[in-house]
């Protein structure tokens, strides 16, 4: 007569238990180093790419410009009429407000404008 064996189903309980990930002291130094790998190939590019800012004013070109302060009743308009009476104003206007960091045409009596050197008298 033969024997027939019956066991109970594999479950959790009569598993292996699961062991836990442990890194050692190299093992962390190794993630450490794969991590900030590319932080440190970021800043070797950004030193080698950026390295060649002049540093000496030798070779600077110096900015030339006029300076004209707003009298009461002067528009943007007018003095870029006044500075550059053969060029079209709204160039010259433009040319002043970027020069001068200006948000907007509007200016006040007494402030000291400068104007582009290659508008000026």
């Amino acid at each position: 007569m033969s024997t027939i064996s019956i066991q109970p189903p594999m479950t959790a309980r009569t598993a292996a238990p699961a062991t836990r990930l442990r890194l050692t002291a190299r093992g962390r130094r190794v993630l450490l180093a794969l991590a900030s790998a590319p932080v440190a190939a970021g800043i070797v590019f950004s030193a080698l790419a950026g390295g060649s800012a002049l540093a000496s004013g030798e070779q600077a070109a110096v900015p030339s410009f006029e300076t004209v302060t707003v009298m009461p009743g002067d528009t943007l308009w007018s003095i870029a009429a006044d500075a550059a009476p053969d060029a079209d104003p709204r160039e010259v206007v433009d040319a002043i407000m970027r020069l001068n960091s200006l948000p907007s045409g509007m200016i006040q009596t007494g402030t000291t404008l400068a104007l582009p050197a290659e508008y000026a008298d």
